[in-house]
Formats: C-alpha cells, sequence, structure tokens
C-alpha cells in the first residue's frame, strides 16, 4: 500500500510539473505571460536576471542596480501586484478570481550598458507546486509518511479547484455562444425585414411606373 501510494504521488507530481523557462528582453521591453489560475490559489514566480557580456559573447550575473518590475495583472484587468524587485528573487500572490491572470516584467533601469541584452529565466508555480514541503515537515515535525499523505491531500484539492475552474470556463464559453447566437439570429431578422421593405418599396416604385406609363 506504502509503494502504491508513493508511485500515485510520484505519477501527480510529474502531470503537475513546473513551468520553467527564460526569455531575453531588451531595454525598455515588456514581457508578459499569461496564466490560468484557479480562485484561492497561490502562485509563485522565481526568476534570475542575467546581463549579456559583449566580451565574453555570453550572460553574466547583473549588477546590483538592475532590477525587475512586476506586474501581475486579474482577469477583471484589476492590479494584483505591482512592485520592483532586485535582479534576483522570488514573486509570491494568491488568485481570488478565477481566470486568465497577466504576469508582465520589465527592467527598472532606462540605461543599461550600450543598450545591453537581459536574459530573464522564470519559474512559475502554482497551487501545491508552490509550497516547500521540506520546511512544512520541519515546521510541522512529520514523519514521511505523514508528508505524503499531505502532499497527496493538497493536490486532490487543487485538483478539485481545477475542475471548478474548468466549469467556471465552460459556463462562461456557454453564455459567449448563446450571447453570439442571440445576435446572429437578430442580425438576420433585421437584415430579413430590410430586404423586404427594400422590395415592397421597389414594388410599389414599379407599379407607379407603370401606372403613369399607361396614362401617357
Amino acid at each position: 500500500m506504502w509503494k502504491v501510494l508513493q508511485h500515485f504521488v510520484a505519477l501527480c507530481v510529474i502531470i503537475h510539473s513546473t513551468s520553467a523557462l527564460y526569455f531575453h528582453i531588451s531595454e525598455s521591453e515588456r514581457k508578459c505571460f499569461i496564466e490560468e489560475i484557479p480562485d484561492e490559489t497561490t502562485v509563485i514566480v522565481n526568476y534570475k536576471v542575467e546581463l549579456y557580456d559583449p566580451r565574453s559573447q555570453g550572460f553574466m550575473p547583473s549588477s546590483p542596480g538592475i532590477g525587475m518590475h512586476v506586474e501581475v495583472r486579474d482577469p477583471d484587468d484589476k492590479v494584483v501586484l505591482s512592485r520592483v524587485y532586485s535582479s534576483e528573487g522570488m514573486i509570491s500572490f494568491t488568485s481570488h478570481t478565477p481566470g486568465e491572470h497577466v504576469i508582465c516584467l520589465y527592467s527598472n533601469s532606462t540605461a543599461w550598458f550600450s543598450g545591453g541584452q537581459l536574459r530573464v529565466h522564470l519559474d512559475i508555480q502554482v497551487g501545491e507546486q508552490a509550497i516547500d514541503y521540506a520546511n512544512v515537515a520541519q515546521k510541522e515535525k512529520l514523519t514521511e509518511l505523514q508528508l505524503r499523505i499531505k502532499q497527496l491531500m493538497d493536490q486532490v484539492v487543487q485538483i478539485t479547484k481545477e475542475q471548478s475552474y474548468q466549469r467556471y470556463r465552460e459556463e462562461r464559453f456557454r453564455q459567449t455562444s448563446e450571447s453570439t447566437n442571440k445576435r446572429v439570429l437578430w442580425w438576420s431578422v433585421a437584415q430579413t425585414v430590410i430586404l423586404v421593405g427594400m422590395g415592397i418599396g421597389q414594388m410599389r416604385h414599379l407599379k407607379k411606373f407603370f401606372e403613369a406609363k399607361k396614362l401617357v
């Protein structure tokens, strides 16, 4: 039973793997990412900034004066987080509205060395991925089995939130589809009325034309 539980937890961890990437950003350039997040979910973003070195044609640790301005907006375009961080660190926030959250990053400096380029390493962790279980085990003095069970329970909670979010998305899609279908229907009705009106007008005009021609 214990081995089965271990394999299941490992499988869940693989399925819910973190998303790590890096990108290049130039002076005054703004990079934004969209992350679909359920409500009441913790998100942790780990990042590291490196500066391009023309001499070695590689990237090196950035100078202390260079940092990153991070801005997070929720699906209602409300600012969840907006502040300047150092060249390396961790950002944490909790979603209160389900949907697409926009995470934007740009440098706080407008005077890089010869208009240099930055490489930004980014690692976004959502839900149970953002929990430091080693720290939790140390604080709560959990055994390995208790820690595994806690991880499993957190993953079940996260899966439940994601399923709820999927239902929310389906409901919004259904409402959008119904609204679009209604607009298409009314537009078709309006076109039909206009065509009928134009046809009646043309028939009256032709009738008057032929009556006038008979009189002549």
